[in-house]
């Protein structure tokens, strides 16, 4: 072959970037069929690595949040899953009674004041009309408007019938709470049961193993049993904040009541003292 017949033939190698096969390793070959060796290379052995252009193979599924809560509840336990029963009877209790005081609204009372001002100026009619009879503290008012208007009406008997229906309605508003408690109560108790039933667990795996204990046999054990004094604790933060603002609303409603009926006593005898100075003073 002339000199410059070999020239060219190096020029069109470079240009069509020819690249030889890399040799592979001894070891490899070694452990290689014979009928494989001769045409081996590294390419053969080592598999491409995943690009971002590749497609994704259909068995990977990616894991969604319902299977990992439903794995993290299998590995609390019987505990955990009480516990999330729990906390959906008082998520659903919290939100009946959201909307209860949503519907009615017993804590309004910025009527009250006028209200009062037209009941001790002898406008009862004017006064009755501004009170919303679906309240509690409204019912109250306009129980003892009616009442206090008439005067054959003997207030002991008022006062009393006054009592009964301030404690129906506040046992209304009450409903439900008690199982709240109840659930923000047992919620830590229940966790803590089931980290000392987890512990339980764990030490008898490492009496099991005799000498040859793995340390990762105890650690696990330790932490699935803490799982379940953590859920036990979420569950009873949330439950006693709104068992607590549920109940001070009630105590709030209850002040109110007493505070509205009060007053309309008061101001009726206040009242009853001026129109009696003023017959007299007329017939003088």
């Amino acid at each position: 072959m002339d000199p410059e017949t070999q020239v060219e033939l190096q020029d069109v190698a470079q240009q069509q970037d020819v690249v030889q096969p890399t040799a592979m390793p001894e070891e490899h070959m070694a452990t290689m069929p014979e009928a494989l060796r001769d045409n081996a290379t590294l390419a053969d052995v080592n598999p491409p690595l995943p690009s971002a252009d590749m497609p994704i193979s259909p068995d990977v599924v990616p894991v969604d949040m319902t299977t990992r809560l439903l794995e993290f509840m299998g590995i609390g336990g019987p505990v955990v899953w009480i516990l999330f029963a729990m906390s959906v009877v008082a998520l659903a209790i919290i939100l009946v009674k959201l909307l209860q005081f949503l519907l009615i609204r017993p804590e309004a009372h910025q009527h009250h004041q006028k209200v009062i001002q037209l009941w001790q100026s002898q406008q009862v009619d004017h006064a009755l009309s501004h009170l919303n009879t679906k309240r509690p503290v409204d019912e109250l008012m306009a129980m003892s408007i009616e009442g206090l208007r008439n005067p054959s009406t003997d207030t002991s008997l008022l006062r009393e019938e006054l009592d009964r229906v301030a404690s129906l309605r506040l046992n209304q508003l009450r409903s439900y709470l008690r199982p709240l408690e109840v659930i923000a109560t047992l919620s830590p108790l229940l966790g803590l049961l089931g980290t000392v039933l987890g512990m339980i667990t764990a030490f008898q795996q490492m009496e099991m193993a005799g000498n040859q204990v793995d340390p990762s046999v105890l650690s696990g054990g330790i932490w699935q049993a803490l799982l379940t004094t953590a859920v036990g604790l979420a569950v009873a933060i949330p439950v006693v904040s709104a068992h607590n603002w549920l109940e001070r609303k009630v105590e709030r409603v209850s002040a109110l009541m007493n505070d509205a009926v009060t007053q309309l006593f008061t101001h009726q005898t206040v009242a009853s003292d001026d129109v009696v100075k003023a017959n007299i003073a007329n017939a003088a």
